[in-house]
């Protein structure tokens, strides 16, 4: 009985009642619910932009500083635990977790809408080019990989470091000592548990919106919710194969087939579209990038009307959208990374997905941006088939679109299975291996929401848990920060403890984790 109490806690309770009541009224009133979301969710970016964007830009720093620091040296885990998988398939896995459906959706599509509407230049001109790939980088750069980074750290060091279970609410034992035991430490979960949900349904849909939108290019199959139940359902009982055959089998051959596919798509791009245009701009679009990263990591344009309504739309929204990410993202992340160290870490998460993506969205946004100034309508084309019409413009593009719906597909499967692990490890008191039929229930659980979604207004129901997910992202910015500090005061307290300068000293860090399993023993022995 204790053991099923853990693995059916209050916050699976308290978070399937938020989330219900939350999808109830999307389905029933989906105008309302679309306009009052989306009215408070500007209300948040109009109130509290100034406070995203200096919360993402310290954070960042804050990974630089760690990445440098003695504390670098640290291990995610004990001191001879070493790294369960490759580093080939852990950059794959932690990167197809991250952003791999957004990627494919916005690679194109967000390059060319700053291209007609970007944040200060003219419309269209080789100005607005440039100001497209850099507000392209700066959403998919070093800020939401360092948000990531934080929360992953955090728990990783809590868990395989200092012997407490996977939740969120007990990385702020440091600051916060055994109430993150009681109440406080329930809302924390129950806070995270809801920002999971929302941004994997979301994200559901999307993808189930970009694959019927291919379909539908391809092959003239109805773009409708039925096509796209159907499409949910499919890939359903694809991931929660995935799910039940485990993390190192499932989750680590599909990244690797994510990674595969992307590869072959992007140098089909590479050699079809503009080639010398797209290596010439992928270092002087790097260097744009990295000319501005201060001043645009912290500018809210109060003096420029037509980029604070720029921002409304786009930076400020990423922010609150990954940020709403960060506790799925993270903990996923966590959980692949043990044995790694602190360094290694923050050198992996910061630049080689930011590399992946400046590359990526040089490629296909040029090459989207081309295909739009030859054939107009592509510019018209809604997001989820403009891939599939720029495609269509090139060589091969059948073969082509067959790939990208594959890799849809992959990545789709990817990001439900690996909320299935960690919406499972949440609300079964933070194990490392939930059983199989929990992972069941979230996987039938994250399906059905995506597509009452869908059923409840198509892309206004979607938009109007987009809202959801800023809103929630509100408060979950300070458990971050709670976080960070948490993380850091116990982190440098070992590092002290241990004399990490230039080496560690060994006869320090063996009576430092001897402490350190007694108070775990002590904490067990208690619960």
């Amino acid at each position: 009985m204790k053991t099923k109490r853990k693995q059916f806690s209050s916050v699976f309770t308290y978070a399937s009642i938020v989330v219900g009541i939350l999808v109830l009224l999307g389905a029933v009133f989906p105008d309302q619910f679309g306009q009052i979301s989306g009215a408070v969710g500007t209300w948040v970016t109009d109130t509290f932009g100034w406070y995203y964007m200096t919360v993402f830009t310290l954070i960042l720093f804050f990974c630089i500083f760690l990445g440098l620091s003695p504390i670098g040296k640290l291990k995610l885990g004990k001191p001879n635990d070493e790294p369960e998988f490759r580093t080939i398939s852990w950059l794959a896995m932690l990167f197809s977790a991250g952003m791999g459906i957004g990627l494919v959706f916005y690679g194109s599509s967000e390059p060319i809408s700053h291209f007609l509407a970007p944040p200060t230049a003219e419309p269209e001109t080789r100005a607005a080019l440039a100001e497209s790939m850099r507000s392209t980088f700066l959403h998919y750069g070093f800020h939401p990989w360092a948000v990531y980074g934080i929360v992953a750290l955090a728990l990783a060091y809590s868990q395989f470091r200092k012997g407490e279970v996977g939740l969120i609410s007990k990385t702020l034992r440091p600051i916060l000592g055994d109430k993150v035991d009681g109440p406080i430490g329930t809302v924390v979960d129950v806070l995270a548990v809801f920002a999971t949900i929302i941004g994997v349904a979301v994200s559901l849909g999307v993808g189930a919106m970009q694959i019927n939108g291919g379909l539908n290019y391809l092959f003239d199959i109805p773009n409708n919710q039925l096509v796209q139940g159907i499409i949910i359902a499919i890939v359903t009982v694809l991931f929660l194969f995935s799910a039940w055959s485990g993390l190192s089998k499932g989750i680590q051959y599909l990244s690797n087939l994510n990674m595969i596919l992307a590869g072959l798509l992007f140098a089909a791009i590479l050699i079809m579209g503009p080639t010398l245009l797209i290596l010439n701009m992928i270092p002087s679009g790097t260097a744009n990038y990295l000319d501005s990263l201060l001043f645009n990591s912290l500018d809210v344009a109060p003096l420029n009307e037509q980029k604070n309504e720029w921002m409304q739309s786009w930076t400020l929204y990423y922010w609150g959208w990954w940020m709403s990410w960060s506790p799925f993202v993270g903990i996923f992340i966590a959980r692949i990374s043990r044995g790694r160290s602190i360094r290694e870490f923050v050198i992996a998460i910061l630049t080689v997905p930011t590399v992946v993506s400046i590359i990526w969205f040089t490629a296909f946004g040029l090459t989207g941006i081309e295909a739009g100034q030859n054939v107009p309508a592509i510019f018209d084309m809604p997001p989820e088939t403009q891939l599939f019409g720029i495609l269509n413009e090139l060589p091969l593009g059948t073969i082509l679109s067959f790939i990208t719906l594959a890799l849809i597909a992959s990545f789709f499967i990817t990001s439900a299975d690996s909320a299935t692990f960690v919406l499972g490890m949440q609300t079964a008191f933070g194990m490392l291996t939930p059983a199989n039929f929990v992972k069941v229930v979230w996987g039938l659980g994250l399906s059905a929401i995506a597509y009452v979604l869908l059923l409840a207004g198509g892309e206004t129901g979607l938009n109007a848990l987009q809202s959801a997910a800023i809103i929630s992202a509100l408060p979950f910015s300070v458990v971050v920060i709670l976080m960070t500090v948490a993380f850091y005061k116990d982190a440098n307290r070992e590092r002290k403890y241990l004399g990490y300068t230039l080496t560690p000293n060994k006869k320090r860090m063996r009576e430092y984790i001897d402490k350190t399993n007694e108070e775990q023993d002590k904490r067990n022995q208690r619960d």
